[in-house]
């Protein structure tokens, strides 16, 4: 077993484009360790890289102790686990498993040992003498799986495993590639652009933004604390809403279109920082989850914590409701891609049109085209910069 360690590495293709910029990542014996980000944002380049499969432009990779940046792919100690499973379609089950065991010139009883171990761990027993032609997508993917762990690697690596399945067996194995990872201990780079995935999988979250690190933390530090816009907006299903607001005097109230919410003393504990942006024009965040439905004639639907907005659509889920609405605020929607503008780096782009959404409880009355009001928790409210980006806090 060993950790994974990536110091400023970088990867700049022939052509100029970098891929990777200055990637810095510890990835911890036993720890698995997600990769998340929108499509080409770098991270499978960085998985490559580790792998061996992709050549480091600059900067120092580690596998424990050994620095692996020239050695081969196949010295690396490493075991991938890919999103098209690539299984040999004429060999069993048994075969496929065991079959990197047998290039190795193991002997045959210890090759049945492992094999058989690695099927019982994955639940593939009874398929043992099937082949791949005869199993459905998940039981495929686990064979992947187990011809992975039989070769006791130091690090796994897992490249979109769960894209190819449907989304009733994608939640599956979740649960059960994650459970078979911390069964194994083993140091693992997982990477997916699905943030729910990378949310209910990882032991840490890793995003990634046009090749560049925005920010590593546990899951949920990651969504109660995201450190910029980009994170915000990304982490989060239904995204962040993010509008444009003014702070007012004192920063005891923002000013969110016309509505004009109070920020309370515990506000102010937790984000200090906001005192200096007084009177200044900042972007507020809003969680869906943090926008309840409150009657007309409720006596907190008169607090200064109220938000209004007008009703879209309802989407019933079930076991909740998805409110969209519209506000005359501003909207602010941040780019998968840092992009120049005239005035130099741009992190978001306001959208005139003011809209929302909110996760409710079905038993909220609210129809399309009526008018909504919201009891927020002003505690919970997100500020950044919109010069920088960056998170208001200290």
């Amino acid at each position: 077993m060993a950790p994974i360690t990536l110091e400023k590495v970088t990867k700049v293709y022939p052509n100029g484009f970098e891929a990777v910029h200055e990637l810095d990542l510890d990835v911890a014996d036993g720890e698995f360790m997600v990769l998340v980000g929108p499509s080409g944002c770098g991270k499978t380049t960085a998985l490559r890289m580790v792998a061996g499969l992709e050549d480091i432009t600059e900067g120092s990779l580690r596998i424990g102790a050994r620095v692996v940046n020239d050695v081969e792919p196949k010295d690396r100690d490493i075991a991938m686990v890919f999103q098209n499973y690539a299984l040999y379609p004429h060999m069993t089950v048994g075969q496929n498993i065991g079959f990197a065991l047998k290039l190795r010139k193991m002997p045959k009883p210890e090759i049945k040992k492992k094999v058989t171990e690695a099927a019982e761990l994955l639940g593939l027993t009874e398929w043992i003498d099937r082949k791949p032609g005869q199993l459905s997508g998940g039981q495929r993917q686990r064979v992947a799986m187990g011809r992975a762990i039989v070769r006791e690697p130091s690090v796994f690596l897992m490249d979109e495993p769960l894209s190819n399945l449907d989304a009733k067996l994608r939640v599956q194995m979740r649960a059960e590639v994650a459970r078979i990872q911390r069964r194994l201990g083993v140091a693992t780079l997982y990477v997916t652009h699905d943030q729910v995935e990378a949310m209910t999988m990882g032991d840490r979250v890793a995003v990634l933004r046009a090749g560049v690190l925005q920010q590593c933390e546990k899951p949920q530090t990651l969504y109660d604390n995201p450190k910029n816009l980009f994170v915000a907006g990304f982490m989060g299903s239904p995204a962040m809403n993010l509008f444009e607001a003014t702070v007012g005097e004192g920063a005891t109230s923002v000013l969110i279109g016309s509505q004009k919410i109070g920020l309370p003393p515990a506000l102010h504990a937790a984000r200090p920082g906001l005192r200096r942006y007084a009177n200044r024009v900042v972007v507020t965040g809003i969680r869906p989850e943090d926008l309840s439905v409150v009657n007309t004639d409720d006596a907190a639907a008169a607090l200064d914590s109220a938000f209004e907005g007008e009703i879209d659509l309802v989407e019933a889920l079930g076991s909740e409701l998805l409110v969209h609405f519209t506000t005359d605020a501003h909207q602010v929607e941040v780019a998968d891609a840092k992009h120049e503008d005239a005035e130099g780096l741009t992190e978001g782009a306001l959208v005139k049109g003011g809209e929302g959404v909110a996760r409710v409880d079905t038993r909220a009355n609210v129809a399309n085209g009526g008018r909504v009001r919201f009891q927020l928790d002003p505690s919970r409210l997100h500020f950044f910069d919109p010069a920088t980006s960056e998170a208001i806090v200290n």
